[in-house]
C-alpha cells in the first residue's frame, strides 16, 4: 500500500515498504528539479539532531533515523553500499587493518578503507510529516486476501480517498526531472514507457541492478486495472526493457527478474527489473508478480486480475488494513 513501509530483516513484508518509500520521498522532494552534472558536496546534515531510530536492519545494513534539521522534522535513511569488484585492488592496497583474532590459518581484522570507498548512501526527507515517520517505524504485518469484490468495495474507495500525488512520476515522464538518468524512452502514448534506475541502486555494479519501467498511460493504477487490452503495453515493456538493459549493462534476459508489485507503492503502472540473485526489497511471493506470468494470465483470461483473489501484506498501522477490519474481511 502507499503507506506501507518497514524493512526485510524486520520482516519481508515490512522491508519492501521502507526502500520504496525512501525512493518515493526523493522523487517528491525533487519537485521537478532536474539533476544535471554531478552536484557538489553538501553539508545538509550538519545541524541534524537525532530523536530516535525508527527501524534498522543489520543484515541489509540500513537504518532509518528520525530527527530535526533546523527545527524541521526530518527522516534520514542511511545505507551501506555494496563492495565493487573494480575497487578491490585499491581497497586492498590502500586500507589499514587491525588484528582482532588469529587462530591457526584464520585471522580476523578490522579494515579501515579509504573514505571514497566507504561511502554511505543517504536519503533525506525534510520536512517530514507524521505520516512519513510512521511509514518508517517498525510495525507488525498481516497478510490480506483481497477478492475482486473486496477491491471494488474496500480497496479502490480507499485509494481514491488518499489523493496521493504522482507529480514526481509525471516529472519523469515529461523529462522535467531525472532526464539524465533515463536508460530507455519510448514516447508512444499507448505502449510507451520510461526505463530508469531505481533510487535504491547506486549504478556502480550490476550485482544489485534495479530499474523501473514507468508506463506512459496514466489511467492504469495497478495490477487490478489490467486486461487483455493492455497486452501490447506489457509485452513492449517486457521486450524493450530487457533489450535496453542488455545493451546498457550487458545483462542477458536469463539473469533478470521482471515483476509488478501488488499492492504497489504508488498507483501508476510500473514494472521492476532486478538482477536474478539480488534479494531486492519486495521480490517475495506475497507481493511480486512476474510480468511473464501476468502476460500469460491475461492471454488465458482477459479479466484475470479483475476477478482473482490476490494476497498482499499490510502493516498494522495501514489505513487499508483498518478498512478490511471494518468490512469484516479480517
Amino acid at each position: 500500500m502507499a503507506n506501507v513501509a518497514a524493512k526485510r530483516e524486520i520482516s519481508s513484508a515490512e522491508s519492501e515498504g521502507l526502500s520504496r518509500e525512501a525512493k518515493r520521498a526523493k522523487g517528491d522532494d525533487k519537485n521537478g528539479e532536474e539533476g544535471g552534472n554531478e552536484s557538489e558536496w553538501e553539508n545538509v546534515l550538519s545541524t541534524f539532531t537525532t530523536s530516535s531510530v525508527l527501524s534498522d536492519s543489520a543484515r541489509e545494513k540500513i537504518m532509518f533515523v528520525h530527527g530535526k534539521i533546523d527545527d524541521r522534522d526530518a527522516v534520514v535513511v542511511l545505507e551501506k553500499t555494496p563492495i565493487r569488484e573494480d575497487s578491490l585492488a585499491e581497497l586492498f592496497s590502500g586500507s589499514k587493518l587491525r588484528l582482532e583474532m588469529r587462530n591457526d590459518i584464520y585471522s580476523s581484522y578490522r579494515l579501515q578503507a579509504p573514505p571514497h570507498l566507504n561511502e554511505i548512501k543517504t536519503t533525506v526527507v525534510c520536512p517530514a510529516t507524521e505520516k512519513h515517520v510512521k511509514k518508517y517505524q517498525r510495525q507488525e504485518s498481516f497478510l490480506v486476501e483481497e477478492t475482486g469484490e473486496d477491491y471494488r468495495s474496500v480497496t479502490l474507495p480507499y485509494i481514491q480517498e488518499q489523493s496521493l500525488s504522482l507529480q514526481w512520476v509525471y516529472n519523469i515522464l515529461e523529462r522535467k526531472a531525472e532526464a539524465d538518468r533515463i536508460v530507455h524512452d519510448d514516447p508512444d502514448p499507448e505502449v510507451g514507457f520510461v526505463l530508469l534506475p531505481d533510487l535504491k541502486w547506486d549504478q556502480k555494479q550490476v550485482d544489485d541492478l534495479y530499474l523501473i519501467a514507468i508506463a506512459r498511460q496514466k489511467d492504469i493504477k495497478s495490477l487490478r486495472d489490467l486486461s487483455s487490452q493492455h497486452l501490447p503495453l506489457l509485452q513492449n515493456i517486457f521486450q524493450r526493457g530487457k533489450e535496453a538493459i542488455l545493451q546498457r549493462y550487458n545483462l542477458p534476459t536469463r539473469k533478470l527478474r521482471v515483476y509488478l508489485h501488488y499492492q504497489p507503492s504508488y498507483y501508476h503502472l510500473h514494472v521492476h527489473f532486478t538482477k536474478l540473485g539480488y534479494d531486492a526489497p519486495g521480490c517475495g511471493v506475497e507481493r511480486a508478480h512476474l510480468l511473464s506470468d501476468v502476460i500469460q494470465n491475461l492471454q488465458t483470461d482477459p479479466q484475470f486480475y479483475k476477478t482473482r483473489t490476490l494476497c498482499f501484506p499490510l502493516r498494522a498501522d495501514d489505513g487499508l488494513l483498518g478498512r478490511f477490519q471494518e468490512a469484516g474481511r479480517l
